[in-house]
């Protein structure tokens, strides 16, 4: 099972960007679907979470700006950034938690992160 993240780069502060990440592999399904980052010296942070129910949850920072959809057809998690600030520039990862066939648990995965750089 693997994560792909795409999406990233530079914008102009006020700007938009929309983040994708599909899963592949072979799964039975996959539960929640959320999106970190991480900035230089900052810890990683969750921005936006959705649930296999479509419940969402957005991290203060980011509410009112950013919205997180997924598309279980094709097993992909999006996130609209939208009115970004220089400070949501940072390392955008995806993470899921995938429940693969035959366990009766959820595995969680990483995707590679990719870049959101905002500029004036």
């Amino acid at each position: 099972v693997q994560l792909q993240a795409s999406g990233g780069g530079l914008v102009q502060v006020g700007g938009s960007l929309r983040l994708s990440c599909a899963a592949s592999g072979t799964f039975f399904s996959i539960n929640a679907m959320n999106w970190y980052r991480q900035a230089p010296g900052k810890q990683r942070e969750l921005v936006a979470a959705i649930t296999s129910g479509d419940i969402t949850n957005y991290a203060d920072s980011v509410k009112g700006r950013f919205t997180i959809s997924r598309d279980n057809a094709r097993n992909t998690v999006y996130l609209q950034m939208n009115s970004l600030k220089f400070e949501d520039a940072a390392v955008y990862y995806c993470n899921a938690q995938i429940m693969r066939v035959g366990l009766p648990f959820a595995t969680e995965y990483w995707g590679k992160g990719t870049q959101v750089t905002v500029s004036s």
